[in-house]
C-alpha cells in the first residue's frame, strides 16, 4: 500500500513537472522572439530625433513654395538621409508585431517542435466545458497528423480556428489567398498559444496531474451534505442576503466616514481634473521620535554575550526547547544514540541555514566527520521536519515573552518575499524581471516582534496573493493571524474577496494611491457622498456575489480544508477567464471589500502607519537573511527544489533560533534594577530580538554540549 500510494505520488508530480514545462516552452518562445526582434531593430535602426521640429521646417518649406522642386525646396531644409531614417523607423514600428509573429513561427518550427510533439504525446488532456471544446478538437487534429510530412492540413480537413487561432495570426495560419489552407507549423504554434492560457485557468486539465488535475476535484465532494458545518467554520452566514447586506452596511458607514472627514484631512488631498475625475495623494507620514535607549540595549547584549557564535545559539535553542525531537530516521529502526543524533543534527542544520557546507562543520576537529554528517543529512533531514521543528521554536518564543515588554499575543503579520540566486537547471529558477539574474523567491510571514511563522519557496513569477493566503492557511504555530500586511503587489481584487472569505483582513501598502477608485454601494443614488464624487464609479453588482454564494465558499473551503492549494484555486480565476461567473461574482466582492478597505486607509493615517511598521519588520527579516546566509554568496547551489526548499528551511530555522535566544538574552537584561522603568513607550515601540551585533557565524566550528549559554533558566 504506502509502495503504490509512493509511486501515485511521485507520479503526479512528474505529470505536473512536464504540464509546468509545456507552459514554460510556451511562454519563452514568445518572450524570446519579442527581445530578438527589439535587438535587430536596435542595431539597424537610427532613431530620428525631433521629429516636431522636422515636420515644422518641412511644412514650413512647403507653404512658403509650393511651386518649387522637391529636391529644390525641401531637400536643404531636412536632408535626404534623414528622410530615409525616419521612413525606415515608421516601416519597422508598423511591422513590429509581424516580426515577432514570424520569429515565434520560425523558432518553434525549427527548435522546439519535437520536444513539444513528445510533451502532447506524454499527457492527456480533458475539458469538462463545451465552451472550449475547439482547442479539445485541435489536439486531437494535431495527433491525427503527428507522423505526417505535410505543410498544410488537407482541404477535406475541418481546423476549428474560432477560440484557437487570434485574429493577429489569421494571416499567416491561412497560406492561400482565399483563406482555404492552414499552415500546419503555424497552426501548431496557436494551438500551443492558446492551450497554455487554457492549462493556466484550469479551462483544460491534466489527467493524473497534482496541481493541474479537474478543477472539480478541488472541491470537497461532501459540500451538500456538510454545508452549515462549513459555513460555520468560516464564519460566514448561510444566507446569501445576509452575507452581502452585512458588507454594504460596511461600505455605506466607510463611505459616509470619508466623505465626512475628507475635506478636514490634512494628510490626503483629492485633486479633480477638468473632466471631473480625480486622483488621491497622501502626504508622507511624519518621522516618530527617535528610541534613545535601543542603542544602549544593543550595546549591553554586546558586553554580556560578545560575540557569540550563532552555533551556540542553535545549541542552546535545541537546549531548551528540544526541536531536534522532531527529525526521525526515514528508515525502519535508528541504530544511533539520540546523543550523537542531537550533535550531528545541529552540525548539519547549521550548515544548511547558513550554507556554509558540510565539510566546513567538521572543521572543528570534533568526533563526526564528512560521512557521518552526510548520512545524518540523508536520513533525518527532511522538509516536514524542519517545519515541525520551526513551529516548536516559534511557540517557545510565544511562551517565553514577557507581555511587559512584548505586549500581548498579537494577531497581525506581514508577509513579503525576497530574491535569492539560484542555479538555472530546473523549474523553479527563474530570471527577476525587477532585480534581474536568475533566482527564486522564499516568502516569508514575519508578526510584529520578528518571528516568522511560515516560508515557502516559490518562483519568481509565481502570484503573490496565492503565497499570502497559503501562508495564513498553513502555518503550524499557536498565533492566530487576523490581519495581514502586504506590499502592492501582495494584493489583488480577487485576493480581497478570498481573505474576506477565510475571515481575514487584507491590509496593503497601496504605492498607486492615485489610480484607486471607490465604488457604490446602492444603485440610484448619484448625488451620495458629495465629497468623493470624482473617485466615485459604477455600484457594486450585489445580485451576481449572491447567485454565486455557494460557489464562493466552496473554494474558500478547499483553501481551508486544503483540497486545493491557492495557486491552484487562484489560477482559475484572471483575466484570461473573465467570463467565469464565479470569477465577475469573486472581483465584485473583492471592490467591495477593498473600496471599505480604502475608506480607512485614506481616513486613519494610524491604520497607514500601522501597516508601514509591520512591513518595515520584515525588512529587517531580510536584512538578518544576507547575515546568516553567507555562504557561497547566499545562492542557492542546487537544480533540485526538495534541497532548495530544505535550505529555505535550515535558514528560517536559524533565524527563529536568533530570535528566540535574543528574547531570553534581553528580557534578562531588562530585568536588571538599573533597566527598571528605563524603557519609555518609544522605545517598547522599537523594541525588537532581531538583532546581530553580539552574534559571529564565522569561524572554525566546534560544539560542547556541556557548555551553555550564560542565560537565566
Amino acid at each position: 500500500m504506502l509502495l503504490a500510494a509512493l509511486c501515485w505520488h511521485r507520479q503526479t508530480e512528474v505529470t505536473d513537472d512536464l504540464v509546468e514545462l509545456l507552459i514554460r516552452v510556451a511562454h519563452h518562445i514568445g518572450t524570446h522572439a519579442e527581445s530578438k526582434v527589439e535587438a535587430e531593430l536596435l542595431r539597424q535602426l537610427r532613431r530620428v530625433r525631433g521629429k516636431s521640429a522636422l515636420l515644422f521646417k518641412l511644412a514650413k518649406a512647403a507653404r512658403a513654395q509650393p511651386e518649387g522642386a522637391v529636391r529644390e525646396v525641401i531637400y536643404p531644409v531636412v536632408p535626404e538621409p534623414v528622410l530615409d531614417d525616419l521612413i525606415r523607423e515608421m516601416e519597422a514600428e508598423g511591422s513590429y508585431d509581424r516580426q515577432v509573429r514570424l520569429v515565434t513561427r520560425n523558432s518553434y518550427g525549427h527548435h522546439y517542435r519535437r520536444a513539444v510533439s513528445l510533451l502532447l504525446d506524454a499527457l492527456s488532456f480533458r475539458c469538462n466545458n463545451e465552451r472550449h471544446r475547439p482547442i479539445m478538437r485541435a489536439l486531437e487534429l494535431l495527433a491525427k497528423y503527428r507522423d505526417r510530412r505535410i505543410g498544410t492540413f488537407p482541404l477535406s480537413e475541418t481546423v476549428p480556428l474560432g477560440g484557437v487561432v487570434k485574429d493577429d495570426w489569421q494571416a499567416l495560419v491561412l497560406d492561400d489567398a482565399e483563406g482555404r489552407k492552414v499552415n500546419r507549423v503555424t497552426y501548431e504554434m496557436c494551438v500551443l498559444t492558446t492551450l497554455r492560457d487554457k492549462i493556466r485557468c484550469k479551462e483544460v486539465w491534466i489527467e493524473g496531474a497534482g496541481r493541474f488535475r479537474n478543477p472539480d476535484d478541488d472541491l470537497p465532494g461532501d459540500f451538500e451534505q456538510k454545508r452549515a458545518e462549513y459555513y460555520s467554520a468560516l464564519a460566514q452566514p448561510g444566507e446569501a442576503q445576509t452575507f452581502t447586506h452585512r458588507l454594504r452596511t460596511r461600505m455605506e458607514d466607510a463611505l459616509e466616514a470619508l466623505n465626512t472627514e475628507l475635506p478636514t484631512n490634512p494628510g490626503v488631498r483629492l485633486i479633480t481634473s477638468k473632466k471631473g475625475k480625480g486622483r488621491l495623494t497622501i502626504s508622507p507620514l511624519s518621522a516618530l521620535p527617535e528610541p534613545q535607549n535601543i542603542t544602549r540595549l544593543a550595546a549591553a547584549l554586546v558586553q554580556r554575550w560578545p560575540m557569540t557564535n550563532l552555533l551556540d545559539v542553535l545549541k542552546e535553542t535545541e537546549l531548551r526547547t528540544g526541536f531536534t525531537d522532531a527529525f526521525h530516521s526515514v528508515a525502519a529502526r535508528e541504530v544511533l544514540s539520540r546523543e550523537v543524533v542531537q550533535r550531528r543534527l545541529l552540525l548539519c542544520l547549521h550548515g544548511i541555514g547558513t550554507n556554509a557546507g558540510l565539510k566546513r562543520m567538521c572543521s572543528g576537529g570534533g568526533e563526526d566527520s564528512f560521512a557521518d554528517l552526510q548520512y545524518i543529512r540523508r536520513r533525518y533531514v527532511h522538509k516536514e521536519q524542519l517545519r515541525d521543528a520551526i513551529s516548536r521554536v516559534c511557540n517557545a518564543i510565544f511562551q517565553a515573552r514577557d507581555a511587559a515588554l512584548w505586549g500581548e499575543a498579537t494577531t497581525a503579520c506581514a508577509s513579503d518575499s525576497k530574491k535569492f540566486g539560484a542555479w538555472d537547471q530546473n523549474l523553479m529558477t527563474e530570471w527577476h524581471a525587477r532585480y534581474g539574474g536568475p533566482g527564486v523567491m522564499v516568502y516569508w510571514h514575519v508578526e510584529q516582534h520578528s518571528v516568522c511563522i511560515y516560508s515557502q519557496l516559490k518562483s519568481c513569477s509565481s502570484s503573490e496573493v496565492a503565497a499570502m493566503i497559503e501562508g495564513v492557511l498553513r502555518h503550524d504555530t499557536e498565533m492566530e493571524v487576523e490581519r495581514n500586511y502586504v506590499d502592492t503587489h501582495g494584493q489583488s481584487e480577487v485576493g480581497f474577496a478570498f481573505c474576506h472569505l477565510l475571515g481575514f483582513q487584507l491590509l496593503p501598502r497601496l504605492k498607486n494611491i492615485k489610480r484607486q477608485k471607490l465604488y457604490r454601494p446602492n444603485r440610484g443614488e448619484p448625488e451620495q457622498y458629495a465629497n468623493l464624487q470624482a473617485l466615485l464609479t459604477r455600484p457594486i453588482q450585489w445580485e451576481l456575489i449572491e447567485q454565486q454564494y455557494d460557489e464562493m465558499i466552496k473554494l474558500a473551503t478547499a483553501l481551508r480544508l486544503g483540497t486545493a492549494d491557492a495557486e491552484s484555486i487562484l489560477r482559475r480565476f484572471t483575466r484570461q477567464n473573465v467570463q467565469h461567473p464565479t470569477y465577475r461574482a469573486l472581483a465584485e466582492l473583492g471592490k467591495a471589500v477593498k473600496t471599505a478597505f480604502l475608506c480607512d486607509y485614506l481616513r486613519q493615517e494610524s491604520l497607514r502607519r500601522e501597516i508601514h511598521e509591520g512591513l518595515q519588520v520584515i525588512e529587517s527579516w531580510n536584512s538578518a537573511n544576507d547575515f546568516i546566509l553567507y555562504g557561497k554568496s547566499g545562492e542557492f547551489t542546487t537544480n533540485r527544489i526538495e534541497e532548495q526548499e530544505i535550505q529555505m528551511l535550515g535558514l528560517h530555522l536559524l533565524q527563529v533560533s536568533l530570535v528566540y535566544v535574543n528574547t531570553l538574552m534581553m528580557q534578562q537584561v531588562l530585568s536588571e534594577p538599573e533597566w527598571q522603568g528605563r524603557l519609555t513607550p518609544v522605545d517598547l515601540r522599537a523594541l525588537t530580538p532581531l538583532k546581530w551585533q553580539h552574534i559571529n557565524p564565522y569561524g572554525t566550528f566546534t560544539l560542547d554540549m556541556h557548555e551553555r549559554l550564560p542565560l537565566d533558566s
